[in-house]
């Protein structure tokens, strides 16, 4: 089969979020089982400063608006990992100082922008290759289907094709004006309740959802998560109307990049069998942050994140004073939100020999974390998948998470009597609970040493690569090329 993929971020071109790092392994991983796999990408600034003088494959593309026309240059990415790589140019649109936005906000055209890419994706493939299955991701790529179905119904060289959208964050769904409909030269009958028009907006991941014929979202429970009114963002109704159609497939990761025994970023390797260079990691880990005082016996917290409230830094905030005041040295990397920089600043002013923080975005610091702490912090609010407690099971890092979305489908609650579990969890979004579940960690960490390592070697012998996710989607799209056939 040939799969397109279509996105708006991917590793190592462009990332933001963990959009990115799906889109540089899943294509791969299908590939592997002996698929066509093409990506199509913006060819933003960013992009074009990693991968300049790219050559056109398609000169020109004219992408008609109400009054003018849009034209787009198509550039070849080149093959990597058995991967086709194209990009879409549109100088005026791409090549920008920031991918969606400013620090005022969103670009007020990111509707032209991403309704742009979707129908220049179904134009060049037209040239380049019409595939069995158009696998679109996100708000940014969700016109595809909304195109595909609607303007492009009787285009014979696409009627075959079936598309399916992957949902990473219900929350992010690209609302825009009710006139949306005719600037991207739609029929207004598109613009009702049961298709695109949600709260008198145009949606774009409605439309995606209502078009597409398969739904995936990137872990089950988040499946299920987004059919509530909690978590759905005012979608949950459309969701529950497509449940038959609506699949959690679990993100994997790329262990060849995150893995103790090989990563080139850490101050010594090491494995379940061989522990010995953990200690080490955590010295290093320690120098990094300007705290080689810390004793053997203190417990190291890591986080690594985006300083959000959906990253449960509101929590952080109810708790730190106590926290502090305990025996822990806690390190934390990370940007965002301008209150919680903020707070991190002040807590390190008034706790300066319990923590220190780096306001930056660093990858190979991140992996010090990972490899450097004993216990790495993720209370999100909602977390669809979530990758860091992924890398911390691997690393011998005992998360502590809230029970919700992949975070809940990825760490198993440590019993023990049993000696089974990898992690520590609390079930309502709460800080006593956050408190009291950090609180099993420390205890164990603190009086038994045999567990806490029962513990360590559980979580690094769990594994979430991304075969088994890129068997699941490949079933997937064999069965919805079987449907459209």
């Amino acid at each position: 089969m040939h799969i397109v993929f279509a996105a708006s971020e991917c590793v190592p071109f462009v990332k933001t979020g963990g959009l990115a790092d799906v889109m540089g392994a899943l294509p791969a991983e299908i590939a592997r089982l002996g698929h066509q796999a093409t990506v199509y990408l913006p060819y933003y600034r960013q992009v074009r400063e990693k991968s300049p003088d790219k050559k056109p494959v398609i000169v020109s593309l004219t992408i008609p608006f109400p009054y003018y026309n849009r034209f787009v240059t198509v550039l070849d990415g080149g093959k990597r990992e058995g991967v086709q790589f194209y990009f879409i140019d549109c100088p005026e649109l791409f090549d920008r100082e920031s991918l969606y936005a400013t620090q005022t906000g969103d670009y007020l055209d990111n509707w032209e922008r991403f309704g742009l890419f979707s129908r220049a994706v179904l134009e060049a493939s037209k040239q380049l290759g019409v595939p069995d299955i158009y696998h679109v991701h996100d708000w940014q790529a969700a016109m595809i289907p909304v195109y595909l179905r609607s303007v492009y119904y009787f285009d014979p060289a696409l009627r075959n094709a079936g598309t399916i959208l992957t949902i990473h964050n219900a929350g992010y769904q690209g609302w825009f004006p009710p006139q949306t409909t005719e600037r991207l030269l739609l029929p207004w009958d598109l613009f009702t309740m049961d298709r695109v028009e949600q709260y008198d907006t145009f949606n774009f991941l409605k439309g995606g959802m209502v078009y597409s014929d398969a739904l995936t979202t990137v872990s089950p429970t988040y499946a299920r998560e987004i059919q509530t009114g909690e978590f759905g963002y005012g979608l949950d109704g459309t969701l529950r109307k497509r449940a038959a159609d609506l699949h959690g497939i679990l993100n994997g990761v790329d262990y060849t990049k995150w893995d103790p025994a090989t990563d080139h970023n850490i101050a010594a390797h090491y494995t379940p069998d061989h522990l010995a260079g953990k200690a080490e990691c955590r010295k290093d880990l320690l120098h990094a942050f300007g705290a080689s005082h810390v004793n053997g016996e203190t417990a190291v917290l890591g986080i690594v994140s985006r300083f959000a409230t959906q990253k449960g830094f509101d929590l952080i905030a109810q708790i730190a004073h106590r926290l502090l005041n305990e025996d822990v040295y806690l390190v934390a990397l990370g940007t965002g939100e301008p209150y919680y920089e903020g707070l991190f600043r002040s807590l390190q002013e008034q706790y300066g020999q319990k923590m220190s923080v780096k306001i930056a975005y660093d990858d190979a610091l991140a992996h010090k974390v990972e490899a450097g702490s004993d216990i790495f912090l993720m209370p999100s609010r909602y977390e669809p998948c979530g990758l860091n407690q992924i890398y911390s099971l691997k690393y011998g890092t005992v998360p502590v998470v809230h029970a919700t979305g992949g975070l809940e489908d990825t760490v198993a609650e440590w019993n023990g009597e049993t000696g089974e579990g990898t992690g520590f969890k609390f079930p309502h979004y709460d800080a006593n609970e956050f408190y009291g579940a950090i609180e099993r960690a420390l205890g164990v960490f603190r009086s038994d040493k045999k567990a806490w390592t029962k513990l360590m070697q559980n979580g690094m012998k769990q594994d979430y690569s991304w075969s088994g996710p890129a068997k699941e989607y490949a079933a997937l799209y064999e069965e919805v090329a079987r449907r459209r056939s």
